[in-house]
């Protein structure tokens, strides 16, 4: 279905505001308004109940029903691409007399097909329709529209971010640290390159994402449907009017939607979302010991008080935020799968966090491409850490060592129990190193390649890995 151009949302800032996205944070996050704000829903269940006025006209669903014309499709349609403040307050005005919702908007949409010439049709808007049958369809187009337009463009924004890190870092080697301890050397782009690698994965099963609806009457049976027209193939007309929408078909169902689909995208998020905390307290670990240093905003301050201090608060900010994010993914993943028997009302409140919940991840995502892109490599850190600590090459030596043995060499003895006693607990420089390596009694081409070998020329395939796994 072609999208249509609507009246933005996002615009009208309320006042006062109880919760920080809607607040501090409104410019990062403004664009879930128009997606999953309370006035986005009611936009989108005019959206659904439109469109299924215009199905059942079209597919001559009833007995009697006009063709409509183009005009009065597109006067229909315009009913949605115009729904802004002064439909937002009269609709609410009407809520406030029926205390329900989705009624609410059945006589909205009313209200205007006098216009249409269409005022004797009103009893076909919400036709054999339960509530549920709008919420699902307007919740699914309303998730997948914010995941699609809002959060992946800022999910695809901080990868490309780190990304360019990783091209800029593939080929500096760094001292790993398995334990907290020094360990083999890699290089920082390659060890970046594995978040970037592991954020495109989910990303992927995020972008596979289906989004489900259904349009079965009040428990799932086309009861009603089949009363007024037994002779329509319902189960056709609910699928292609679903499908119409953008979205896949659940053919069985009790009154709602199972959400099951909901659960696995939170999933997908909240799992992005760890790899991501993963990710920033790495940055902020490496940013404390001085291999990035961060490019000074021009008039921020760092600390109130000391006037040296850079904050990673961009990394810090991301963990709190994703944290709070997973923690409503979580709770909506687990929730909105359970009902009681054919249904109960659980999931009516828990799918009003989900805007909050995508939300404090778009905040974070914000947070780590702007925090990324005030880093600088200190290349001259990170080789004097690597140089401090050259016993990391005892994995070379005693690896170098079995392979000699394994080649007939003599002397080669206990490679591993050799250089446990040369290296654990005491630091070990070139020099030291390589006159043990002299006293083995190795072959005369692997004597000469571990004496050339160096901490920064220890690092395997690491720079090709980073090249190779990049952003997809």
């Amino acid at each position: 279905m072609t999208p249509m151009t609507r009246v933005s949302l996002a615009a009208a800032e309320p006042a006062i505001a109880l919760g920080p996205l809607d607040g501090r944070y409104r410019s990062a996050t403004a664009g879930l308004v128009d997606h999953l704000s309370e006035a986005a829903l009611n936009r989108n269940r005019v959206h659904v109940e439109v469109e299924w006025f215009i199905h059942l006209c079209q597919q001559q669903a009833l007995p009697g029903l006009p063709t409509l014309t183009a005009e009065q499709r597109t006067g229909l349609r315009q009913i949605v691409e115009t729904f802004g403040p002064e439909e937002i307050a009269e609709l609410a005005g009407i809520e406030a007399q029926t205390v329900h919702d989705v009624k609410a908007v059945e006589y909205f949409i009313v209200r205007r097909l006098d216009s249409l010439n269409l005022g004797h049709l009103a009893p076909l808007v919400h036709f054999a329709c339960t509530s549920e049958d709008i919420n699902n369809l307007a919740y699914a187009v309303g998730i997948r529209d914010a995941v699609t337009t809002v959060w992946h463009p800022a999910a695809r924004e901080a990868l490309q971010s780190l990304q360019s890190l990783v091209d800029d870092s593939a080929a500096t080697p760094m001292l790993s640290r398995t334990h907290g301890q020094p360990a083999t050397p890699t290089t920082l782009g390659k060890e970046i390159a594995v978040f970037v690698h592991r954020l495109t994965r989910q990303l992927k099963r995020i972008e596979e994402q289906e989004y489900l609806g259904k349009m079965n009457g009040a428990t799932g049976t086309y009861a009603a449907h089949l009363a007024a027209a037994p002779g329509a193939d319902w189960p056709h007309l609910a699928a292609s009017f679903v499908e119409h929408l953008g979205l896949t078909f659940n053919p069985l169902t009790t009154q709602i939607e199972s959400h099951d689909y909901q659960a696995e995208l939170y999933a997908d998020v909240a799992r992005f979302n760890r790899i991501l905390h993963g990710l920033c307290v790495d940055i902020w670990s490496y940013i404390s010991i001085g291999f990035f240093r961060q490019i000074p905003v021009a008039g921020a301050t760092g600390s109130s008080t000391m006037p040296h201090k850079v904050n990673p608060i961009r990394f810090e900010n991301a963990e709190a935020n994703l944290e709070i994010s997973n923690a409503l993914l979580d709770s909506l993943g687990a929730t909105l799968v359970e009902s009681r028997w054919q249904r109960d009302l659980t999931d009516s409140s828990g799918q009003r966090n989900i805007g909050t919940a995508l939300g404090h991840s778009v905040l974070a995502l914000n947070n780590v491409t702007k925090g990324l892109r005030q880093l600088d490599v200190a290349d001259e850190v990170i080789a004097a850490d690597l140089d401090s600590n050259w016993e990391v090459l005892g994995e070379a030596v005693q690896t170098v060592m079995r392979a000699e043995a394994i080649a007939g060499v003599q002397g080669m003895d206990t490679p591993y129990e050799r250089l446990k006693e040369l290296t654990r607990g005491r630091r070990v420089d070139a020099e030291k190193l390589k006159e043990f390596v002299s006293d083995l009694g190795l072959s005369a081409e692997a004597e000469e390649r571990l004496k050339n070998l160096t901490p920064s020329g220890y690092t395997g395939l690491a720079a090709t890995l980073a090249q190779h796994h990049g952003v997809g």
